[in-house]
């Protein structure tokens, strides 16, 4: 992705947070996230063909990851890195933000503004997407090492035999229990720091440490719309595995335009709080 270096070229369609201190609470109903869906649908169906294109592409390099898995052997990570693409996603839809923005500003928008996103915040993005590839790795080496403690060094039985396994044999239930129960840890934390982290780093100059601070500050204060807003993006993702992944064609387009109007609406609305008068 290419930096910029003069501010006039791309202006930002939101404005840049205070300095001063922030309520970071909106008093959202948890309705709002199927309002935000509804815009990303907006989005979707102006110039659909780029968003399909950026779809297509997605299903593309999700087929291959996983195919290329099941070919090397490599199929006992599989799942893993099925709930892995999550951690990954909020980078991944750099170009549909692009899209969206460019949209609500009155711009005109292309495939190579998507592919080759100006970024206000330069290289500070590449941070936050190293970060969330190293969480991704973490996150699969502990799914093998959750298998390995409760099955030992048998080898892996074969996506076939993997359902009863999991299903019918008391390791098979508490393996999915405290998989579970670690992997929501992982995806809460991703979500937490990059939902609205990278939006903003596309939007206008910040560092990513206080652009994934502030995003944790409006997630953990607006808790109720946001795990209405996660549940949602999980139950959608799990309708794409359903369909092998062809969903990804539509479903992750609407998504990535949708968060784009949730970090807008989140984060157009600053409260600013009276400072307190010093000590005397």
């Amino acid at each position: 992705m290419n930096s910029v270096t003069d501010d006039r070229q791309i202006p930002p369609v939101l404005p840049a947070l205070p300095a001063t201190h922030t309520d970071w609470r909106r008093h959202l109903p948890p309705s709002v996230a199927f309002g935000w869906l509804a815009a990303g649908w907006r989005d979707f169906v102006r110039q659909p063909g780029l968003s399909l294109a950026y779809g297509l592409a997605t299903f593309a390099v999700s087929l291959l990851i996983v195919l290329s898995l099941v070919d090397l052997g490599y199929d006992y990570i599989l799942f893993p890195a099925l709930s892995g693409f999550l951690v990954i996603a909020p980078m991944a839809a750099t170009g549909l933000y692009e899209k969206s923005r460019r949209l609500a500003a009155g711009r005109p928008v292309t495939l190579r503004d998507m592919l080759f996103v100006r970024v206000r915040s330069g290289g500070q993005i590449a941070f936050v997407g190293l970060l969330l590839c190293l969480l991704m790795v973490l996150w699969n080496r502990a799914a093998t090492l959750l298998y390995a403690l409760f099955f030992g060094l048998l080898p892996f039985s074969g996506l076939d035999a993997i359902v009863p396994v999991l299903l019918g044999t008391p390791e098979g239930w508490w393996l999915l229990g405290v998989g579970s129960f670690v992997g929501g840890i992982f995806a809460a934390f991703s979500f937490s720091i990059s939902v609205f982290a990278v939006p903003r780093l596309l939007d206008e100059r910040s560092d990513a440490l206080t652009a994934m601070g502030q995003s944790m500050a409006l997630v953990w204060n607006n808790l109720a719309l946001m795990l209405t807003w996660a549940a949602l993006i999980v139950v959608l993702f799990g309708l794409c595995v359903a369909t092998g992944l062809l969903g990804l064609i539509v479903v992750f387009p609407v998504l990535g335009h949708a968060t784009w109007h949730a970090f807008a609406a989140m984060r157009g609305a600053i409260v600013e709080c009276e400072p307190e008068p010093p000590v005397e």
